[in-house]
């Protein structure tokens, strides 16, 4: 039995509206995409053009400063359009799905048996690269280093997190085809972190040659990042992978089958859900067939998030799902002002310190809406950061020196240690609505700039 590592530092937001723990199919989208904004640090190329039929598993696109990892057709049909912005920056590569799927062939078999350069081929040209994460920097994995290890989270903390015994129900073979190809990636241990005081799912129970911890308190403890930082913190010059549950389930399905499954289950969650639950789709899904009869109210009212409420990405209800998420949340809008809110009694408001009497009830689920309640200002120097960030960091001190274009500060203070996620419950409890995440995203850009 591994030890417990406890987090003592965090915060649990307990949010309104967490999914029922049943799965349900939902209608085939006629729409689906991939998004070159969800991948940090990629240059996309086209290899396609609108109107080229695709199967699962056809390249569209790929980095152009690393030609080797590409990204691929989640479905079979044909190319519909390229979406650009400012400067013709690609912002969605949209496909039209056809009702018969038609698959790309990939190598098969037990990856446990193959040799590293085959799996790393094989993810390559499948298009699962990316699932695998670097950090630093929180960029996808270069395929040319070997990292010193690689790290998976089986829990998730966030407000609204998904379990993860109810999307990889009946995945245990997957789970371990998954573990056994990325063991051959690393010559370091593969490590899975899991939550104190919940049984082991099935899925994660006697992976071989797996490191497995255990641990206990408040978001953000099912954090990668937290997580690396109390088994092996990062220093200069060392390269970690992480990935996901889900797509660790992709991958062991691709070496077993043969063919690139794009399959997931998502959770629906939020106050603004009529039925919250999981459902089955496919990866990059139009939101529409998922949200379908599932907006409670005015859809102008609600604000849908690709991911969790504190780091995911703003969506319409006619957007798409995130490459990295397995959740959409639907929380109120905060469209108002509020006179006078600070001095009021705040019955019905959330506070991480005491200025509220809500304080003494611990146990309240929350209807919270995206109101900025203040306005921003200069950093307030009251450790309010510190107290929610489990991490031997000075977050504050870290983002000055990222403003100031401090290398050698941002060095010193830890920058090789976070990524945005790791500062998100900063920035929820900042007193000056600084956006811490998106100064850690300049300051990690500045580093991997210098550094390269």
């Amino acid at each position: 039995m591994s030890k417990v590592i406890k987090i003592k530092k965090g915060l649990d937001i307990k949010l309104k509206g967490t999914a029922e723990k049943v799965t349900v199919q939902v209608d085939q989208s006629a729409l689906y995409a991939i998004k070159p904004l969800d991948f940090v640090g990629l240059t996309p190329k086209m290899c396609a053009r609108p109107g080229d039929s695709v199967k699962v598993g056809t390249p569209v696109f790929f980095d152009k400063y690393r030609p080797s990892i590409q990204f691929v057709s989640p479905v079979a049909g044909v190319l519909k359009e390229v979406v650009r912005g400012e400067r013709r920056r690609i912002l969605e590569v949209v496909i039209e799905a056809q009702k018969e799927p038609d698959y790309e062939e990939f190598s098969s078999g037990n990856p446990a048996e193959m040799a590293a350069e085959t799996v790393r081929e094989t993810l390559l040209k499948s298009g699962l690269w990316p699932a695998l994460v670097q950090r630093p920097y929180g960029i996808v994995a270069d395929p040319d280093v070997e990292p010193k290890a690689i790290f998976i989270s089986g829990f998730d903390s966030a407000p609204l997190g998904v379990d993860y015994d109810v999307i990889l129900k009946d995945q245990e073979e997957n789970v371990a085809a998954g573990v056994a190809a990325l063991q051959k990636l690393t010559k370091g241990k593969v490590h899975l972190s899991l939550e104190d005081g919940f049984p082991v799912s099935k899925s994660f129970a006697n992976l071989k040659g797996v490191e497995y911890h255990t641990f206990n308190g408040p978001h953000p403890s099912g954090l990668v990042g937290i997580q690396i930082h109390h088994i092996s913190p990062i220093n200069k010059g060392d390269i970690y992978w992480t990935i996901s549950p889900q797509h660790l389930c992709l991958i062991g399905r691709l070496f077993l089958s043969g063919k690139l499954g794009t399959d997931i289950v998502v959770a629906v969650a939020g106050s603004l859900v009529s039925k919250p639950r999981y459902v089955r789709t496919n990866m990059g899904v139009s939101l529409i067939p998922v949200l379908k009869d599932q907006l409670a109210g005015d859809s102008a009212e609600a604000r849908v998030v690709s991911g969790n409420v504190l780091t995911g990405t703003l969506v319409e209800p006619d957007g798409y799902l995130g490459f990295y998420d397995s959740l959409v949340s639907v929380i109120p809008e905060g469209k108002y002002y509020e006179l006078f809110g600070w001095v009021m009694p705040g019955l019905n408001k959330f506070s991480n310190s005491r200025t509220f009497l809500t304080w003494l009830r611990p146990k309240k689920i929350w209807d919270i809406d995206t109101n900025l309640k203040g306005g921003k200002r200069a950093f307030v120097m009251s450790g309010q950061y510190e107290k929610v960030l489990p991490m031997d960091v000075l977050p504050v001190h870290l983002l000055k020196a990222i403003l100031a274009d401090d290398i050698d500060k941002m060095e010193q203070l830890g920058i090789y240690e976070v990524i945005e996620e790791d500062l998100a419950l900063c920035e929820f409890v900042c007193t000056s609505k600084i956006e811490a995440q998106s100064i850690l995203r300049e300051g990690l850009d500045l580093m991997r700039k210098e550094m390269s």
